[in-house]
């Protein structure tokens, strides 16, 4: 039997949404009105499946899909809402949702995907993943890095070529090698393709080799590097950098594990695995013909999206000891402890440059604080500190400053006008539609003549929840605020 909690504030849905579950077998299912009775139910026991609403009456269900997450069923989250907002949609997902549906959809539209969720729970739990993972040199314990390292171990054993995404700085290589190390490849070569350094002119020389006389300059026989991957990994960098010119023939020897090193009459068989990086993206790029489509699709049979560090802060603290722990060693200093509001500046940061940067700064701080027992806000780089420092003030600042909309004159345009005080007549009427329809969904359509799924829609556009009116205040200028 499965527990399912649902997250919603409209009694309506909850009461239709739990009917349904009960059609669907022997599950049991609870309803929290809000996000805080929901965060403190899925943290007292264990469920298999969380239906979370976006609107919340005090705040928004993506916002604490994290912290659901890590609750101790680790519950499968399906995000549902009255709205239909594709960029929503993306951004839960990528956040780990299980699936994104509205809440105008049909009652199996709606139940299908927690079916499918209780049924890859279950068979996940039926087959766990029983050899350990060696992290080397991996840190983290957040939700975002568990589930990459999930991902890697599936990868480690198999043969699919790997591609992985993620901004500069996220730990690509590390993960690459991770791989190495924990797949059937451990014994053999590793080679490293930096692509960004590649050499257009001897793109093809160092890859696949040169026999002496090939070219100026060729004074002995070369081995590619795709001949001394041969049994191992070859670990393309950056390859959204490849030159088109080169990625035909390289998509050959993927296809075929044949390759003919320049200036020989011999083709040269090779036998290797591929785990690409990039920190482009390469889909936008394969529409726009800077990227070959068909090696694309070769490359990324298992795909890993690394997460920046600012979306997994919690890992902070850890990556900080261990590197300061390690820093200090290097320089032969007694270890240094934290003070309180250093982390907290560390994690208020937003660390554009991720791991590597905050590496970078830790040494910079040990360079500074080297004879001292602890480390203080003080050592870390004027510019990191002015950056917290504005972040803790930005929300007033944007409030005092002026419109985005106005223009030199410190008049906005007609147009913009009138879409603002429509926009905010609709939202007033919506306000009063939910007081005298008192949070009843059938009699607000019933009034308004809207549908269900439009209703819905237009409550979340201008944040009103059904139960409880206006989520956030109107400016001085009757306007929303954003």
């Amino acid at each position: 039997m499965a527990r399912i909690l649902i997250i919603d504030d409209d009694h309506f849905l909850c009461d239709a949404l739990n009917r349904a579950i009960q059609r669907m077998g022997e599950h049991e299912s609870q309803c929290a009105l809000n996000l805080t009775q929901g965060l403190k139910t899925v943290n007292s026991a264990k469920f298999d499946v969380v239906l979370l609403d976006v609107g919340l009456p005090d705040g928004n269900g993506l916002s604490a899909m994290s912290q659901i997450q890590q609750s101790p069923g680790e519950p499968q989250v399906i995000i549902i809402t009255g709205a239909s907002d594709a960029e929503g949609a993306d951004l839960a997902i990528k956040n780990g949702a299980w699936d994104y549906i509205q809440k105008a959809s049909s009652p199996k539209a709606m139940t299908l995907p927690i079916l499918r969720a209780l049924e890859y729970r279950k068979e996940k739990q039926a087959k766990p993943f029983t050899r350990e993972l060696d992290r080397a040199g991996i840190l983290g314990r957040s939700p975002k890095i568990l589930e990459c390292l999930e991902l890697l171990a599936q990868a480690a054993n198999s043969q699919a070529n790997v591609l992985l995404i993620g901004e500069t700085g996220t730990g690509k290589e590390l993960f690459a090698k991770a791989l190495h190390v924990n797949s059937i490849h451990a014994d053999k070569p590793f080679e490293v393709v930096d692509c960004t350094t590649l050499p257009e002119n001897l793109v093809e020389s160092l890859l696949f080799g040169h026999e002496q006389g090939a070219f100026t300059g060729a004074n002995r026989n070369v081995d590619g590097l795709i001949k001394q991957a041969n049994g191992g990994i070859l670990f393309l960098d950056e390859v959204g950098e490849l030159p088109l010119s080169v990625q035909k023939a390289f998509l050959r020897v993927l296809q075929t594990g044949i390759f003919r090193p320049l200036g020989s009459n011999k083709e040269i068989h090779s036998r290797f695995r591929v785990v690409a990086a990039t920190n482009r993206n390469l889909q936008e790029m394969a529409q726009e013909d800077k990227f070959r489509k068909d090696l694309l699709y070769r490359l990324q049979s298992i795909t890993i999206h690394l997460p920046p560090l600012r979306e997994r802060p919690e890992d902070i603290r850890e990556i900080a000891l261990h590197y300061t722990f390690k820093l200090c060693q290097s320089y032969r200093l007694p270890a240094k402890a934290f003070s309180p509001d250093f982390l907290e500046y560390l994690t208020r940061y937003p660390w554009p440059g991720n791991v590597r940067e905050l590496v970078n700064t830790l040494e910079r701080v040990i360079a500074v604080a080297r004879d001292e027992k602890a480390i203080f806000p003080a050592h870390l780089p004027p510019e990191l500190r002015a950056e917290v420092t504005k972040s803790r003030i930005a929300p007033d600042t944007v409030r005092s400053g002026s419109k985005p909309s106005e223009n030199a004159s410190g008049l906005c345009s007609f147009a913009q006008f009138r879409k603002e005080m429509i926009e905010s007549a609709e939202a007033r009427y919506l306000i009063e539609l939910v007081k005298t329809a008192a949070g009843d969904i059938r009699k607000a359509c019933a009034i308004s003549g809207l549908s269900r799924s439009r209703l819905y829609e237009l409550l979340q556009k201008h944040d009103i929840s059904l139960k409880h009116g206006l989520l956030r205040p109107p400016d001085s200028h009757g306007k929303l605020e954003n």
